[in-house]
């Protein structure tokens, strides 16, 4: 009895999976009628004829991510670098992704490091660090054409990792230690120049300062003195002017030639005692005694013209 109990619910359960399918909504199912392609079977509850009617193929529709293994490339200067990366793909159509390719994802897979060796080629190693973006964009684009027929679309194209050999990666760090001592060595002669411009403006700067203060120095000074003589010059003038207007009146004549002479004597003495000379006339001697004489003589006779 148990036997018989045990292989109905076997049965049921048979008849049940081939009688029903729950396709979720993330995913399409092929079914195949007699070996022929019947219908894709959308998300939900479908029905299928027992031992007629079978869920042939299930596709993921969601957006897979597949991983490109890491393989060696040669350069367009001829250095080796593993390159590995990441491709994104969605399926499209369920139909061809089933009877198109027999397994799509290794051939996106396979597709994608034949496009990334052929990309990697027409470019050198440097290039290959600051083009990355590009290379991506022309990965996808070569991966989307020969991938139309499977019914996936792929998305885009990520290059991970782009190692070079340990040869190569020492060379690099050689040559970019010499740059950066290169650099510095611009800089700091850079700097020194730099220096010695700043020094040759600063004392040009200097000369051109004290030469402007020699200048406005002598310009004041050449002003000073033309204010001198021109107040020496009005002082003359005044004076020879009141001399003039004392010789116009009454003699005035006289007293300034009477000056003249007193003046003249003072001088003459004056040389007389700072020389040498110890033997004189008697008559020079007397001259200034005459002179005074003359002196109280004219002045006499204005008083009693006056009188």
């Amino acid at each position: 009895m148990w036997t018989f109990i045990l292989l109905s619910i076997i049965l049921m359960y048979f008849i049940f999976t081939r009688l029903f399918i729950i396709v979720e909504f993330r995913e399409e199912v092929i079914q195949e009628r007699l070996g022929k392609f019947k219908k894709n079977l959308k998300p939900g509850f479908h029905f299928l004829v027992p031992f007629i009617d079978r869920p042939a193929y299930s596709r993921e529709m969601r957006e897979q991510v597949l991983d490109v293994p890491s393989q060696t490339c040669i350069t367009n200067d001829n250095i080796e670098v593993a390159v590995d990366g990441l491709v994104y793909i969605k399926v499209m159509d369920a139909y061809k992704a089933s009877y198109g390719i027999s397994n799509y994802q290794a051939a996106a897979v396979n597709l994608a490091q034949t496009t990334m060796r052929s990309e990697i080629g027409k470019i050198t190693l440097d290039d290959t660090f600051s083009e990355r973006e590009q290379m991506n964009e022309n990965i996808v684009r070569e991966i989307d054409k020969a991938s139309n027929p499977w019914g996936i679309k792929v998305l885009r194209y990520e290059i991970k990792n782009i190692r070079p050999s340990n040869e190569i990666v020492d060379t690099m760090e050689k040559q970019m230690e010499a740059e950066r001592e290169k650099r510095a060595e611009i800089t700091h002669s850079e700097g020194f120049r730099q220096a010695r411009i700043n020094e040759s403006e600063g004392k040009q700067s200097s000369q051109v300062l004290v030469s402007e203060a020699n200048r406005q120095k002598r310009i004041n000074e050449a002003r000073g003195k033309a204010k001198e003589i021109e107040l020496v010059a009005n002082a003359t003038a005044k004076g020879i002017e009141r001399i003039a207007d004392a010789m116009q009146r009454p003699g005035g004549e006289l007293a300034v030639k009477t000056k003249l002479v007193e003046q003249y004597i003072d001088e003459f003495g004056k040389i007389i005692e700072s020389s040498n000379v110890t033997v004189l006339p008697t008559e020079t001697a007397n001259l200034k005694t005459f002179f005074e004489g003359v002196s109280k003589v004219s002045d006499h006779t204005k008083d009693g013209g006056t009188k």
